[in-house]
C-alpha cells in the first residue's frame, strides 16, 4: 500500500491506523523513519523541520560525510576577499541537538525495494521516507581535456572547502600581467550568477595585486544571469581586464590542456596561468543508484518534491529537476521546507499547507557593488512555474546598490541560521 497526503485527510484515527502498517513502518519501529541524504541547504533544512515540526514523532536520521560545510553560495567572497573561508564554515551539532541524528558517512547505495540506505560504513538505515539532497557531479568529458584527476591543475571551485582555497591561491600566485581563464559551464548548472560574480572577484583582487592581469572567459551561452548588470559593472570597475568569449566566437568549442596549462578556443590555443574549469553538471551520483534520475537530473512533483519515479523518495536543491527554479541554496531551502511540511504530515497526518516557493541571488560586483534577481514560484501539474520576478536595474545609484549587498549579508546570516540551526 503507498501512502501519501491523501491517504491522512480522513482524519488522526485513520491517520494512527495507518502508521501501524508494516508496509510503512520498518519493523518493530514505534515511529516513522526520515532518512535524509546530503547535509547542505536541501538536506540540513529538510531533516531540522522535520525533528522540529514533528515534535519527536519521526525519527530523522541525517547522511553526510563532512563534519564541516562550507557554503558555496558566498565562497565567490572569499577569491575576492570580502569573507574569509572559516565564515563560510559550518557544523551540525546544532541539528544534532534539535532531535536529528547526525551520521557522517557516505551513502553508498539505496535499496527501495526494501526501503533502506546502505552506507560506506556498512550499516544498513532502514526509512519510510527518504529524501536526497547531493548537489551536484560533473559530467564526464563535457570539456574535452578536463577530469577530476586534473583538478588540482585547474580547479572547478564549484564545490566549496579546499577548491576554492586552492583557486584562490592560484590567482595570488599569478605571474604579474598574467591571464586567468574560466571555462564556463551550459544550462542548467548551480548557481546561474556564480561564475560571472567568480569573475568580478577575481578582478577585484587582481586589481589590487595584478593590474595588468588579463581574464577571459569561454562561454558556450549565448546570454547569462544578470548578463547587463555584470558587463556594466566589468566596464565600469574594471575596463579592459575582461574578455567574455560567447558561442559566436568559439566560446562553446573549447578544450584544455592541464599539463600544459593551456585553453584551446574554437582551435586557438592560449597560454594561461590559472585555468578554472567549471564542467557541465548533473545530479549527484546517489540520486541515480536510487533510480529517480532522467540520467542526467531527478524529476519531481511540484507540490512535494517526492520523486516522479518513487513516492517515497523526495529530491530537493540542484539535483532536481523541477521546473523555473534556479539551482541554488535559497531554492534548495525553500524546497526543504515544503518537503519537510509534506513529508510530516505523510506520516503523522498533520496539516499540509499548499506548496510556495522563492528564490533570490545575490551577486557582488565590486566593493558595496551589489544587484539581484528573484522570483516567486507555484506548482501547476507539469513544474514548478514562476509567478513573478525582480531584478536590479542597470544604471542604479551607490547607495542602491551598497543597500543590496548588506541586504545579501543579512540574509547570509538568517539562511545559514535557518538551515544548520
Amino acid at each position: 500500500m503507498t501512502f501519501n497526503r491523501r491517504t491522512f485527510l480522513g482524519g488522526s484515527v485513520a491517520a494512527a491506523a495507518a502508521l501501524k502498517s508494516p508496509s510503512l513502518l520498518a519493523a518493530g519501529h514505534e515511529k516513522p523513519r526520515v532518512v535524509v541524504i546530503g547535509g547542505g541547504p536541501g538536506g540540513a533544512t529538510a531533516a531540522r523541520y522535520i525533528a522540529k515540526d514533528s515534535e519527536g514523532k519521526i525519527d530523522v536520521t541525517l547522511v553526510e560525510p563532512s563534519r564541516t560545510y562550507f557554503t558555496c553560495f558566498f565562497s565567490n567572497l572569499y577569491l575576492g576577499g570580502f569573507k574569509e573561508m572559516d565564515e563560510l564554515a559550518h557544523t551540525y551539532g546544532a541539528l544534532a541537538m534539535g532531535g536529528v541524528n547526525v551520521v557522517h558517512d557516505w551513502a553508498i547505495d539505496v535499496n527501495a525495494e526494501a526501503s533502506n540506505v546502505t552506507l560506506a560504513g556498512g550499516d544498513v538505515l532502514p526509512y519510510d521516507k527518504l529524501i536526497i539532497s547531493p548537489g551536484i557531479d560533473f559530467i564526464d568529458d563535457s570539456v574535452p581535456g578536463w577530469s577530476i584527476a586534473a583538478q588540482n591543475a585547474m580547479p572547478h571551485a564549484y564545490k566549496a572547502g579546499s577548491q576554492t582555497e586552492l583557486l584562490k591561491a592560484q590567482i595570488m600566485a599569478m605571474r604579474e600581467g598574467g591571464t586567468f581563464a574560466m571555462v564556463a559551464p551550459p544550462n542548467p548548472f548551480r548557481c546561474p550568477p556564480g561564475p560571472y560574480e567568480r569573475v568580478s572577484m577575481v578582478a577585484h583582487t587582481l586589481q589590487k595585486t595584478n593590474p595588468t592581469a588579463k581574464i577571459i572567459i569561454a562561454d558556450p551561452k549565448e546570454k547569462f544571469s544578470k548578463m547587463a548588470l555584470f558587463q556594466e559593472g566589468w566596464a565600469d570597475h574594471y575596463a579592459g581586464m575582461i574578455d567574455w568569449i560567447g558561442p559566436e566566437f568559439g566560446g562553446g568549442n573549447v578544450s584544455v590542456d592541464p599539463r600544459a596549462m593551456t585553453v584551446t578556443i574554437d582551435g586557438e590555443i592560449t597560454q594561461v596561468d590559472v585555468c578554472n574549469v567549471i564542467p557541465a553538471q548533473k545530479a549527484g551520483r546517489i540520486a541515480e543508484i536510487a533510480g529517480v534520475t532522467d540520467g542526467n537530473w531527478a524529476p519531481v512533483n511540484p507540490t512535494d518534491m517526492s520523486s516522479r519515479a518513487n513516492p517515497d523518495i523526495y529530491v530537493l536543491g540542484d539535483s532536481a529537476q523541477q521546473g523555473d527554479m534556479p539551482k541554488s541554496g535559497f531554492s534548495a531551502n525553500s524546497q526543504a521546507k515544503v518537503c519537510a511540511n509534506a513529508v510530516r504530515g505523510a506520516l503523522t497526518g498533520s496539516r499540509v499547507f499548499p506548496a510556495k516557493y522563492s528564490n533570490t541571488c545575490w551577486s557582488l560586483i565590486d566593493t558595496n557593488d551589489g544587484v539581484k534577481v528573484g522570483a516567486t514560484y507555484e506548482p501547476t501539474e507539469e513544474k514548478i512555474a514562476k509567478v513573478d520576478g525582480f531584478i536590479s536595474q542597470t544604471g542604479e545609484d551607490d547607495a542602491t546598490r551598497r543597500a543590496t549587498y548588506e541586504e545579501s549579508v543579512g540574509w547570509y546570516s538568517g539562511i545559514t541560521a535557518d538551515i544548520f540551526g
